[in-house]
C-alpha cells in the first residue's frame, strides 16, 4: 500500500502572531500560542477501492461508493426535486449527480457551475439554486432538469468580511424564511476587528439587507434547525495551539442575540486564561453574560457540516429528532482524531450526546479520507462528501 505522508512538525514553543491560514486544509498553522505542546499530523494513505471494507456503519446499515475521483468535493445539498449537488471550492464548481436507476451511484455528473472561485455554502429555495464563496452571495434559477440558467444569474451580496484563516462561508434558509449565513473568525483566537467575522448573519430576501444574528462564534460551518422545535443548532470548531484536550467543539443552540463567548471563552463559559482582558473590562466580566454552550465533544476534531434528519424515509423511528456531524479531522492534537461521521442525539429537542454513524477513515495514526459534507434524501440514503480522497459515499439503511 502506497503512502502518502504529510510533513510531521516537530514540538512548537512558539510566541502569537497574527498571521492567517486556513485550517480546514489541513495546513500547518502559522499562529500559535505560548500553550501549545504538539503538533501532529494523520499520515496519508492513497484511497484504494479496498479500502472501502475499513469503513463501519451502525449495525442494519451499509456503506457504498456513490462517486470517486472527484478532486476536492465539499459540501452537499439535495433538491426538492432529488437532485443531488455538490460544491468544489478549489474547482470553483458545482457538480450536479445523477443516479437515474436508483442504485446509490452517481453514473453521470454534470458541471452547472463552472466559474464561482471558492463556492462553497449551497442551498435552494423557491426554484433559486444559492451558492457563496468568502464575498459573494449568487442565486441561479434552477431548471425543470435540474441545470441552472446561467444567464440569469444574481449576484445578490458582495461584500462579505474576508476569509482569513476560515474562508468556508455556508448559508440556509430558516424556517422564518430569512437566509442565514455563517462567517467564521478571520485568526485562530485574536479580537476580531470586523463586527461581520464570528458570527451567524441573518439577511432579509426582500432586499438583502442583513444584521448580525447571533456572535461569539468561532466557526460555525455546520448549522441546521431542529425538526420539531425550529429551533437553530450549530456545531462550533474550538480553538488551535491550546493543547490536545481543549477547547473543546461545541454543540450550541443559537439564538437572536446570543454571544457565544469568542474569543474570551468556551464550553460552558470556561475562559481563556491565554487571551488578555479586553480594554476596560476583564474576560470573566464579559463572558457571565455569554451564552454556554449545550454539549461540549473531543477537541480539534473540526466539525464541518451538520443536518438534521427530517421526514426522510428508512430512519429510525428514534432517530427523528437526530442530527448528522461530519468530523474532518484534527491537525493540532498530541493523537489524531475525528476523520468520521457522528450522529448527535438529542433528547426532547436538545442534544444530549453522540455516538459514530460512519467510521474507519483514521486507521491508528494514518487516515485516508476527511469527511465533510452530508446531505439526506427523501428515501433516507445519506451522502457524504470525503474531500481528501475525492470520494462520495452512500450509507443506506439494510434492515
Amino acid at each position: 500500500m502506497k503512502r502518502l505522508h504529510l510533513f510531521l512538525p516537530s514540538l512548537l514553543a512558539l510566541s502569537v502572531c497574527t498571521t492567517q491560514v486556513n485550517a480546514q486544509r489541513g495546513l500547518p498553522p502559522k499562529e500559535v500560542t505560548k500553550s501549545v505542546n504538539v503538533t501532529k499530523y494523520a499520515q496519508v494513505l492513497e484511497f484504494k477501492p479496498e479500502m472501502l471494507k475499513l469503513l463501519k456503519t451502525p449495525p442494519g446499515w451499509q456503506v457504498t461508493l456513490a462517486a470517486s475521483g472527484l478532486g476536492k468535493p465539499r459540501m452537499l445539498y439535495t433538491s426538492p426535486q432529488g437532485n443531488v449537488y455538490v460544491t468544489r471550492r478549489d474547482g470553483g464548481d458545482v457538480l450536479m449527480l445523477e443516479d437515474k436507476d436508483g442504485d446509490n451511484k452517481f453514473e453521470n455528473l454534470v458541471t452547472v457551475v463552472a466559474d464561482f472561485k471558492g463556492v462553497h455554502g449551497i442551498t435552494m429555495k423557491d426554484n433559486w439554486l444559492y451558492l457563496c464563496n468568502s464575498n459573494e452571495v449568487r442565486r441561479y434559477p434552477v431548471k425543470p432538469d435540474g441545470t441552472l440558467n446561467l444567464p440569469a444569474a444574481e449576484i445578490l451580496i458582495r461584500d462579505l468580511p474576508d476569509g482569513g484563516q476560515h474562508p468556508n462561508r455556508t448559508m440556509d434558509f430558516g424556517p422564518d424564511g430569512q437566509l442565514y449565513i455563517s462567517v467564521g473568525s478571520l485568526c485562530n483566537d485574536c479580537k476580531e476587528s470586523d463586527k461581520e467575522t464570528a458570527v451567524m448573519l441573518q439577511v432579509n430576501p426582500a432586499n438583502w439587507s442583513r444584521m448580525i444574528y447571533a456572535s461569539g462564534l468561532r466557526n460555525t460551518i455546520g448549522f441546521d434547525w431542529h425538526p420539531q422545535t425550529k429551533e437553530m443548532w450549530g456545531i462550533d470548531n474550538g480553538g488551535d495551539t491550546k493543547g490536545s484536550e481543549w477547547p473543546p467543539e461545541e454543540v450550541n443552540r443559537i439564538i437572536k442575540g446570543g454571544d457565544y463567548g469568542f474569543p474570551y471563552a468556551y464550553g460552558k463559559r470556561e475562559v481563556d486564561k491565554s487571551r488578555e482582558d479586553p480594554a476596560g473590562n476583564t474576560k470573566e466580566a464579559v463572558v457571565k453574560n455569554t451564552q454556554p454552550s449545550v454539549l461540549e465533544l473531543t477537541a480539534h476534531m473540526a466539525p464541518i457540516a451538520f443536518t438534521f434528519f427530517r421526514g426522510a424515509a428508512n430512519i429510525p423511528q428514534e432517530w427523528a429528532g437526530d442530527g448528522l456531524v461530519a468530523w474532518h479531522g484534527s491537525w493540532n492534537a498530541e493523537k489524531p482524531v475525528g476523520f468520521k461521521v457522528q450522529r448527535i442525539h438529542f433528547e426532547n429537542g436538545v442534544a444530549a450526546g453522540a455516538e459514530d454513524f460512519l467510521t474507519g477513515f483514521l486507521q491508528g495514526e494514518a487516515r485516508f479520507g476527511r469527511p465533510a459534507g452530508i446531505t439526506v434524501t427523501k428515501n433516507g440514503t445519506v451522502y457524504i462528501s470525503d474531500d481528501a480522497g475525492g470520494n462520495i459515499y452512500a450509507i443506506t439503511k439494510t434492515k
